[in-house]
């Protein structure tokens, strides 16, 4: 029981992080970046106001199922383990590419 508290409120801090960076994301009145370290400049972005809000439904999208699995962790802690692991595995390629789908939409591509 004790490691089914200890998965739950694991899931729950990560959803916590990934739902606060999509609050961030959405009042940010400069381009939101992604990759740690790095800079979005404004004149870059096409529409920066759609930009950062892809950003924080992107975030939202990912925090969503750590919030169900902490959830789940009560009454399936090993199907919940293996969502979990997913999520921060393949969950995070999905992140990438949904970034870069992102980027794609709305970076003033220059010739």
């Amino acid at each position: 029981m004790q490691g089914n508290i200890i998965g739950m409120i694991s899931a729950w801090l990560c959803a916590s992080v990934f739902t606060w960076i999509g609050i961030y994301a959405g009042k940010n009145k400069k381009p939101m970046h992604f990759w740690s370290g790095t800079t979005v400049k404004p004149e870059s972005i096409s529409d920066i106001t759609a930009y950062n809000k892809a950003n924080q439904k992107m975030w939202y999208v990912y925090a969503t199922p750590f919030w169900i699995t902490g959830i789940s962790y009560i009454w399936f802690p090993k199907i919940s383990t293996i969502i979990m692991t997913l999520s921060t595995t393949l969950g995070l390629l999905w992140l990438i590419g949904c970034y870069r789908c992102i980027e794609k939409k709305y970076k003033i591509h220059k010739p």
